[in-house]
């Protein structure tokens, strides 16, 4: 595959369309179980809660792969990501309920780059707190 979007076709501050990502129980559950990430502050609300959360909180790697999928829906091909980095800020802190929680992620083309690259800067954010910081990717477009 290859990126569907033209590096002549972007510039600074062009923005990726938003989304929201939600994520209940499970969901948690379900990735755990993918990703062999079985560690109770994900799954077991007494627990999380006995080590100092406030909840069941999600896993950050699925958090980080929820924000990536803004740059790849975008791009249209997953393998334009060069690199990706995220620091992460705050849990995303998923309630026992029909509804759980969401992650809202925006991006926008920060710098372009040589080689047909250009980095875009995400904000991925839950329950009106920022999630992850210094979220960035680096992506090879047409």
């Amino acid at each position: 595959m290859t990126a569907k979007i033209a590096y002549d076709d972007v510039e600074v501050g062009t923005e990726l369309p938003a989304q929201t990502f939600g994520v209940t129980r499970a969901t948690l559950v379900r990735y755990a179980g993918a990703s062999g990430d079985f560690n109770p502050i994900h799954w077991n609300e007494k627990f999380a809660r006995e080590v100092g959360l406030p909840d069941v909180i999600a896993h950050g790697m699925f958090t980080m792969a929820e924000a990536i999928r803004v740059v790849t829906d975008w791009t249209g091909d997953p393998g334009a990501v060069v690199e990706y980095g995220v620091r992460f800020t705050k849990p995303v802190v998923v309630p026992n309920d029909d509804e759980g929680a969401t992650i809202e992620v925006s991006g926008k083309v920060a710098v372009k780059l040589d080689d047909n690259t250009v980095r875009v800067d995400l904000v991925a954010m839950s329950a009106g707190k920022k999630v992850l910081g210094m979220s960035r990717a680096v992506v090879r477009l047409a």
